[in-house]
């Protein structure tokens, strides 16, 4: 399922004064990654997923155009799915994408993890 490529512009657009932004696929959506830690991302599901954190996760929940964000029958707690009628304007977009990046600002800066080979040992 290819995701929503003129929304993943519109983000990329607005995201780029940043140098600590990083573009991922994943989940068959484009994931938009602040200092290390998932802010937002857009899929062919339709709508924005926005990282907001648990505090504020109960609140975002009322605003217009916001629903809870269910993976594999169990909701996640802190992030929240935006109907595309809540990103529309320039604005719309812009007010859920700095609620995103507000959160992941306060979470401690992430490096890549390195990866470890697992070598076989030869048999004797």
């Amino acid at each position: 399922m290819a995701y929503d490529e003129a929304t993943a512009a519109r983000l990329r657009k607005l995201l780029s004064a940043r140098s600590d932004v990083v573009e991922k696929q994943l989940m068959g959506g484009m994931c938009f990654m602040v200092r290390g830690h998932m802010c937002c991302a857009v899929s062919g599901r339709g709508g924005l997923l926005v990282r907001v954190g648990p505090d504020a996760y109960p609140s975002m929940l009322r605003e217009p155009h916001a629903a809870e964000v269910e993976m594999r029958g169990r909701p996640m707690t802190g992030y929240v799915r935006v109907a595309p009628e809540g990103y529309a304007t320039g604005a719309g977009l812009k007010k859920w994408v700095t609620r995103g990046v507000d959160f992941v600002t306060t979470l401690p800066k992430r490096t890549a993890a390195k990866k470890t080979i697992k070598r076989k040992t030869p048999k004797r």
